[in-house]
This record gives structure tokens, C-alpha cells and sequence, in this order.
């Protein structure tokens, strides 16, 4: 059986985005005090490697990224391409941005009817470190990050 293709650095940022856009549902890595805990999440928004997440209060993940901003997202797609952004997550603030996401997302809006809902919360994830590899590989690649 043969090994994996290999990876030609120069590729690896389009690389990476083709597997967060074919995979969609990462794995959203929290800790909840020293016990890990992972969820498949739905981003609302992709921004290069920087994913919006929403959220509802009740949540628990609200308590632990409150606690610890620390995250780490896992993309796996079909053919077992996989990325892994390490960053922090952070309250999203900025009113265009939010309406902007708001209006660009059905779901948000058939559940949660208005983007003032205190129910509300979006996450956004700044990554610190992307890391990609190719079906199992076994090796991860760094992929540059834009300063």
C-alpha cells in the first residue's frame, strides 16, 4: 500500500483551506478545568485560519473558554486530511461584524431571532498555530501564518 502524497511547503496553506472547506464541522477542544472536552461545532464564518463560532450562554463551553480562552479546532475531511488551529477565542464585539454574520446565516436567525439576543455569543478564534496533515500521515506540516 502506498504512503501519503508528500507536501510541497508552498502548498500547504491552500492545502489546509481546502480541508476546512470540505470538512465544515470541526472538533472544538476546551478544558473545563483540568478535564479536556471536545464538541463538534458549526462555524458561522472563515477568515482564512481565523473561525467564528457561535454559541449560546448556557453552554457549557462558555464557562470553560471564559476560564481559559485556549482552544484548539480539528478538521478531518473524507479523504483523512486533517487541520488542527491552536488559538484563542474571544467574545466577538464589533456590531459590523456580527451583523454582517448574522445576516449571512439562517439557522442563527430562525432560532435566535434577533443578533441582540443575550442569548447569543460568537466566538472568535484567532489562530496562534495551524497545523496540517495528510491522511495519516503521521508527520504534521506548519502552515505559515499571515502576519
Amino acid at each position: 500500500m502506498p504512503g501519503p502524497a508528500s507536501v510541497d511547503p508552498a502548498e500547504l496553506p491552500a492545502l489546509a483551506q481546502a480541508v476546512i472547506a470540505h470538512a465544515k464541522f470541526p472538533q472544538l477542544a476546551t478544558l473545563d478545568g483540568d478535564q479536556p472536552r471536545v464538541r463538534p461545532v458549526s462555524p458561522v464564518r472563515v477568515d482564512g485560519f481565523t473561525i467564528y463560532v457561535a454559541n449560546l450562554r448556557s453552554y457549557g463551553k462558555t464557562h470553560e473558554i471564559a476560564a481559559n480562552p485556549k482552544v484548539e479546532l480539528c478538521y478531518l475531511d473524507e479523504q483523512h486530511d486533517q487541520v488542527r488551529i491552536t488559538g484563542v477565542a474571544e467574545v466577538l464585539t464589533d456590531p459590523a461584524l456580527l451583523r454582517e454574520i448574522w445576516d449571512s446565516n439562517a439557522l442563527l436567525r430562525r432560532y435566535l431571532v434577533t443578533p441582540e439576543n443575550p442569548a447569543l455569543i460568537i466566538y472568535r478564534i484567532r489562530p496562534e498555530r495551524v497545523r496540517f496533515m495528510r491522511e495519516w500521515a503521521l508527520e504534521y506540516h506548519e502552515v505559515p501564518l499571515e502576519k
